[in-house]
């Protein structure tokens, strides 16, 4: 007993070498560290700060803590509670939408097809364009007056009586906005989960399809296990990147017709009204909404949890 224990001791201790290869480790990582912690965790702090205090933009008169006093009044507020919700819509839509269309287009583009690479080149466009140029190109085309689609839905195709203004009608801005985020981020998704798919072995779908297994199958049970890890990153970015929103919607509607997200909604509160504390507050409640969906997303695909359910 005695021996099996000191046997287990040494095999799980490290050696001198392995001692001295970890502390150089922490050596080097020392700087990116300390770069990381002066231009994240800093301002982090500092943005918790400004929030349980009446701070001004561009105020000469020093900030007085006030407490919990900020995030009360926006508890009162309607229009933040609306911004919270349409925020959310728009996560939970175009992120759904970006990830079924992405995992097609990524599926197509894997697939062996004449001409593959004008075809992923061509798919990127959309992506590659910066987000105002294409959010403003789309807003002329949604316009009622003189708008593509409008010209398409009412003029050449008569799908519809008359012409509507998408982005001033409360009930279809929103989705005009969706519609325009897959547009221009489906190719992204499509990018990153098309580098997952070609890390699968040929090999194995070779020979499930040699077994009799159908392409649905195969996708079931061979391609979509082993896509997971690229799922989880790609959920986590665009989600990420979707709750944050603010380019895309202040060009095409500058938060009107019920589109206000919680960015263009803090924008207004430390830009408008200069209340730098209220901002502070609402930039607080972003990353706790964004921290929920982190976990969320870690819990539903942390390792082993497949092999628990089984």
């Amino acid at each position: 007993m005695t021996k099996g224990s000191t046997a287990l001791r040494v095999s799980s201790g490290l050696s001198p070498l392995q001692r001295r290869q970890q502390r150089l480790g922490w050596l080097f990582l020392t700087p990116a560290l300390l770069i990381l912690a002066a231009l994240g965790f800093y301002p982090l702090l500092r943005t918790i700060w400004l929030s349980f205090t009446d701070a001004e933009l561009a105020s000469s008169v020093a900030p007085r803590m006030v407490g919990a006093a900020n995030y009360v009044r926006l508890m009162r507020d309607a229009e933040f509670h609306g911004a919270i919700q349409h925020t959310l819509a728009f996560t939970l839509i175009s992120v759904s939408l970006e990830m079924i269309c992405g995992f097609a287009v990524a599926m197509l583009l894997n697939a062996r097809l004449p001409w593959r690479g004008v075809l992923r080149a061509l798919v990127l466009v959309p992506w590659a364009l910066p987000t105002v140029v294409s959010a403003k190109v789309w807003n002329y085309m949604f316009v009622d007056t003189y708008g593509v689609i409008n010209d398409l839905l009412v003029t050449r195709l008569g799908l519809l009586s008359t012409k509507i203004a998408y982005l001033a009608e409360p009930g279809l801005a929103l989705g005009a906005v969706i519609a325009v985020d897959v547009w221009k981020t489906t190719p992204f998704v499509a990018l990153l989960l098309l580098g997952g798919l070609q890390l699968i072995p040929p090999q194995l779908n070779e020979a499930a399809a040699v077994d009799g297994a159908s392409p649905l199958r195969r996708m079931w049970h061979i391609t979509l296990p082993m896509l997971m890890p690229m799922v989880f990153v790609t959920l986590v970015f665009r989600t990420l990147d979707a709750l944050r929103v603010f380019d895309l919607i202040w060009v095409l509607t500058r938060g009107q017709s019920a589109t206000e997200s919680l960015a263009t909604y803090n924008y207004r509160q430390m830009v408008d009204f200069r209340l730098l504390g209220q901002g502070s507050a609402v930039s607080v409640v972003i990353l706790l909404i964004v921290a929920v969906f982190v976990i969320a997303y870690v819990a539903l695909f942390r390792p082993g949890r497949s092999a628990e359910g089984e």
